[in-house]
């Protein structure tokens, strides 16, 4: 959800009237009370909440909230621009809506910041589902993540370096793990070690190189990004058969087609399956699975907008 019940006080604080769906942000433990508490107004049906000025969703409006729109609204969400029809934006221009695509605002360093906050979550995020499957006696290899006095350290290869292998390798390395990077940017591997302060081990995309890696490894994770269409298959399926039984992918890469040849999307209900005794977890928008952490992320990036 994209504002908190803390984003709602601040906003009513400065004399802005703030209306919220009712169970808005069930999903991500802020209860309608809370949001009440604060200064919010609890409506409870989805033509209510678009009576207002500005309009604030996660997800792009979809053909049953069109009419709800009205001229001269604002509308701040996602619009996947990529995946989306014409008809799509004539319906918008139509309804003369100022619509903004909230995956293309930037901010003064000219990032992307609701794309970086939502990597920084997704990096970080996936070393823990990592370490969880990892320990699973069904799925993993009933190994602790990480490194233990006297125990061989757990073996992570991060494919990508940028924001997503970033904050995977600090958790990692955080962690106790032994981690490699690859990527076919020096400039971002150099970026990443900068960054961290330390050495870790890095390399460009050799598929040799890559595939002595994934033969020791633990666990892989794919975090490939690419700005256009689908990403590139980097590790082949002979590649992913050579790993140890029980090892782990995680293919961050999925919302744009992942870059693994075994990879397909799962959901949070369904999130893993095995092929050649491995793990994949393939799930799309991993920060979903932490919607407390990153619902306070967005709201911590559009308050101030909104305030602006």
């Amino acid at each position: 959800v994209v504002l908190v019940p803390d984003g709602v006080g601040l906003l009513t604080k400065h004399g802005h009237q703030v209306v919220i769906e009712a169970g808005a942000g069930i999903s991500a433990h802020f209860t309608d009370h809370e949001y009440s508490e604060a200064g919010g107004q609890i409506v409870y049906s989805p033509d209510e909440v678009y009576k207002s000025d500005l309009i604030l969703k996660v997800a792009p409006v979809t053909t049953t909230e069109w009419e709800f729109l009205k001229p001269r609204q604002t509308l701040i969400s996602a619009l996947q621009i990529g995946v989306q029809k014409e008809e799509y934006f004539r319906s918008l221009i139509q309804k003369k809506v100022t619509a903004l695509a909230f995956e293309l605002i930037r901010d003064r360093a000219n990032t992307f910041s609701v794309i970086r906050a939502m990597s920084e979550i997704a990096g970080s995020t996936s070393i823990f589902i990592a370490a969880e499957y990892l320990s699973d006696p069904e799925y993993g290899r009933g190994k602790m993540f990480g490194g233990f006095t006297g125990i061989r350290p757990s073996e992570v290869v991060i494919i990508g370096a940028g924001t997503v292998g970033e904050y995977a390798t600090r958790s990692a390395v955080g962690l106790g793990a032994l981690v490699k990077v690859f990527d076919n940017s020096v400039y971002r591997l150099r970026r990443l070690q900068n960054n961290l302060g330390m050495r870790v081990f890095t390399s460009i995309l050799h598929p040799k190189v890559i595939l002595e890696s994934m033969r020791t490894a633990d666990v892989v994770i794919g975090a490939i990004h690419t700005k256009n269409g689908k990403t590139p298959c980097l590790i082949t399926e002979d590649m992913v058969s050579q790993m140890k039984d029980g090892a782990i992918i995680i293919d961050i890469s999925i919302d744009q087609g992942g870059c693994f040849e075994t990879s397909h999307p799962t959901t949070h209900k369904n999130p893993v399956y095995k092929i050649h005794g491995i793990t994949h977890y393939c799930v799309p928008n991993i920060p979903s699975r932490v919607p407390h952490t990153a619902s306070q992320a967005l709201n911590n990036i559009f308050v101030p907008i909104i305030l602006d």
